[in-house]
């Protein structure tokens, strides 16, 4: 990616604040779209992508949502993934693996085993792999959990598991700026507006630049930039911990992403494990803070993982790390679409640990926004700026 600091030009018909995920797969696709052309601008304040949410992802994909839209945006998760190479149209573009081990979610309460029972039969009426499994099914299938006081489960083992995440971002990147996408190393500071309409961007390092569209696609940092606009959404940064671990006991087979009603979650990480949760105590916290909890593998995660798999009573642990959910305080889904009151000021943000596996989907609607002025394959409104402001969320029940 380019250093450079200083945009080419002093208008741009589409600026997208923030070049990690989202704002790239806004990028490549509306820089694709042989109806658009125009100039686009993406500003990025760390080109390392060191701290963003979508290098501490652990880039998973599933279709158990508990609504249509997730389940559908999934759905096309899966088609983008499974045909990278089509889609990029590029003979040097890989192929991109789905490891579909499945997500596995366990209930021990009535009350969340109807809420699985509800979902499947959504999910499975849009064309998921959704399946509802007894205790001895379970058993069966992976006779290393301990399943003692679970209700059911339910596992998908279609087009739901694992995929490299990074290296579409990477190719989001480059083929963006193949098509003309401009990438700088720069801050927004502000943003103006003459009425319902932004009109420009200020640079920390001075300039002003011209703005036909501006895309919220900043992360965690999504609502310090609706501000400048003079806009509010309920974002904010929440950290997630997770941690690879080794197992002297390896199991026999993969283990699926299993959602344990502890609240933690696991699965197989290549020859490894992944483990991973929320604290118990989940404030917002500052933009900058990635600090470590070192007690939360030996008194949260450790006895979880051990207490459902055995044999991950000897483990070692080899990594780990902090990432920050952009984390909508709402409903913990995605906000996009445009503002009702600012119609050229686009939001793409809020997605509460979805972001990678969205990516595809928001990228294509959001630039059908930018050049037809709505959706022209997915309709994303359920997902609209409208129920913020009504206070009406999206309810999901099976959050991770």
């Amino acid at each position: 990616m380019s250093l450079d600091s200083m945009p080419r030009h002093s208008v741009y018909d589409a600026v997208i604040i923030g070049g990690a995920m989202i704002g790239s797969s806004v990028a490549w696709w509306t820089a694709r779209n042989p109806d658009f052309r125009g100039r686009i601008l993406v500003i990025e304040q760390d080109p390392t992508y060191e701290f963003c949410s979508t290098s501490h992802t652990n880039s998973c994909i599933r279709q158990q949502f508990g609504s249509e839209i997730n389940i559908r945006i999934s759905q096309f998760g899966a088609e983008f993934i499974k045909n990278f190479k089509t889609f990029m149209d590029d003979p040097e573009a890989p192929e991109i693996a789905l490891h579909a081990f499945g997500y596995l979610y366990l209930a021990d309460t009535p009350a969340f085993a109807e809420v699985l029972r509800a979902n499947q039969r959504m999910q499975a009426s849009l064309g998921a792999g959704t399946r509802i499994l007894t205790p001895g099914q379970i058993a069966e299938a992976w006779p290393f959990y301990d399943l003692d006081g679970i209700i059911l489960g339910s596992h998908n083992p279609l087009d739901e598991g694992y995929f490299d995440g990074g290296t579409i971002f990477d190719w989001f990147r480059r083929k963006a700026r193949a098509l003309g996408a401009e990438y700088i190393r720069n801050e927004v500071t502000g943003i103006s507006r003459d009425g319902g309409r932004v009109t420009e961007v200020t640079l920390a390092s001075g300039e002003t630049i011209g703005a036909g569209t501006v895309i919220n696609a900043s992360g965690p940092r999504a609502n310090v930039t609706a501000r400048m606009a003079g806009l509010d959404i309920p974002v904010e940064p929440r950290r997630r911990y997770t941690f690879i671990f080794d197992a002297a006991e390896r199991l026999p087979k993969d283990l699926p992403l299993t959602i344990d009603p502890s609240g933690v979650h696991m699965r197989t990480d290549g020859r490894y494990y992944m483990a991973g949760c929320p604290p118990d105590d989940d404030p917002a916290v500052a933009f900058d803070d990635f600090a470590m909890d070192h007690g939360i593998w030996e008194e949260k995660l450790w006895p979880a993982i051990a207490s459902r798999v055995p044999a991950f009573e000897r483990v070692k642990v080899i990594n780990s790390w902090v990432g920050h959910y952009a984390y909508n305080t709402l409903d913990q889904n995605a906000i996009v679409g445009p503002h009702p009151e600012v119609s050229n000021f686009i939001f793409v943000n809020g997605f509460s640990g979805h972001g990678l596996q969205q990516s595809p989907a928001m990228g294509r609607g959001v630039s059908e926004l930018i050049v037809h002025g709505g959706y022209r394959s997915l309709d994303l409104s359920p997902l609209g700026y409208e129920r913020i402001a009504a206070n009406s969320p999206l309810l999901e029940r099976a959050v991770i």
